[in-house]
Parts: C-alpha cells; structure tokens; sequence
C-alpha cells in the first residue's frame, strides 16, 4: 500500500507518517519546508515531494506521480499571523490561510479522488479539520472560519463518494502539541485514533469530551441565541 501524506514534515503530518510507516507502507510525502521533508523522508525511507498545497498544478504533478496511492492524506494546515477577531485579520492573512486550509484540500481531492475512483479498489482519504471547525470559538483569526469550510468539504465529498469504494474520514482534534500549538495532546495520539477510525470506516474523529459542546452550541444557533464559549465535559 501506498499513502501520500501534505503538511508531513511536522505535528500530525509527520505522526501520520511514522504511524502508516509503522505499518509497512510506502510513503510519499509533501510540505513546503522542503529541508526537513527530506530529512523525514530519508528517516522513514519515504519519497519527499516538496509542494505548496495552495499550487493546484502542483497537487496535480503529485498525484500524477503516485497513481498507485490508496491512502490520501490531505493535512496540511496552518494558524496564521493575525488571531484577532474577523475586522482585525488583514486580507493577505485571509488569503492565505484560505489558500492552504481550504484550496489545500480541494486541491488534494480534485487531482486525486478522480485517480482512486478510476482505479476502483478499496482507498481512504483522511482529512484534517479541527475541533475550530465544528465548534466557535472567541478569536482564533481565519482559521476557524477556514476549518468550518474544511469540515463542509469533508462531508460533501463522503456524500458523494458515499456508493463508491473510496471512503472519507475528517479529523478534528482539539489542542495538538505541534508548531501550531504549543500545548496539547501528543501527534501521535492524534495520528493512531485517525487510523483507527479510517481502519472502521467512521467519519469523523472528535475528542469525546468536546462532543456535548459542539452539540450545545450548534442547537443555540438554531434557538436564535447568541452561542456561548464552547468547554469541554472532562471526568
């Protein structure tokens, strides 16, 4: 089996990496950091394919290099520069977080689903959203706003790949310790509960102790309330 993994050079990316390695994959690897991509790469005697995600010509040339890739990683994401509120983000913070959080996934999904449907075999493309993309929370910049569209496009796209063999699973962990965050859970847990549950066939992947808030704000928008700070329910 092989599997393509964006954003592979560090946080969930790279855990993803070391866990499918773990399990005897052949890996093909993209990021924009090219230098660490390599020394990833060469660690796990991966293929390393140094890309900007935003690029769709360059998502192409990745896919049309790995026609025989089953697993489709599309993780690559980042925080931004302005954690303000909507007002205080400049445009180019918007673009760019856009760009790669969300055109980084179309990207990945137009070069490569029409490739797994055409092969016809059993494939998995797992997704990268966030906990920011199903529940609001106070500040955060464009990136909340850029994982809800994230989370729409995941489900659109295991919607309509719901009768073919390829299957769709949306990742939407809470705090990460990665170069977004500095606290948090551990990549790897993060990375071993995805494969999981792209392993049973579920769709999405949340912290149980966040589930109550997202259910509690969504049902105050549909009230008309103003939705309140989402919190976890911890034991």
């Amino acid at each position: 089996m092989t599997a393509v993994i964006t954003g592979a050079a560090g946080g969930i990316g790279l855990a993803l990496a070391e866990a499918l390695h773990a399990r005897g994959e052949q890996l093909v690897l993209t990021d924009i950091k090219a230098a660490v991509l390599t020394e990833v790469a060469t660690r796990l005697g991966a293929t390393a394919v140094p890309a900007d995600v935003a690029d769709p010509e360059a998502m192409a040339a990745l896919a049309e290099r790995v026609p025989h890739a089953r697993t489709v990683c599309l993780n690559a994401g980042i925080l931004g520069q302005s954690l303000g509120a909507p007002w205080e983000v400049p445009p180019e913070d918007w673009d760019r977080v856009f760009a790669v959080n969300v055109a980084g996934v179309v990207n990945g999904l137009r070069a490569f689903v029409p490739r797994l449907l055409a092969a016809g075999e059993p494939a998995r493309v797992l997704i990268t959203a966030s906990l920011a993309g199903l529940a609001v929370f106070p500040g955060g910049g464009a990136y909340g706003p850029a994982k809800h569209a994230v989370t729409a496009l995941a489900t659109h796209a295991a919607m309509a790949l719901a009768d073919t063999p390829v299957r769709v699973t949306m990742l939407c962990p809470a705090l990460v310790a990665t170069g977004i965050s500095a606290e948090g859970v551990p990549p790897s847990a993060v990375a071993a509960e995805a494969l999981r549950a792209m392993d049973e066939g579920r769709f999405t992947v949340t912290p149980p102790e966040w589930h109550g808030a997202v259910v509690r704000q969504a049902g105050q928008r549909v009230a008309g309330e103003v939705p309140g700070v989402p919190s976890p329910v911890l034991d």
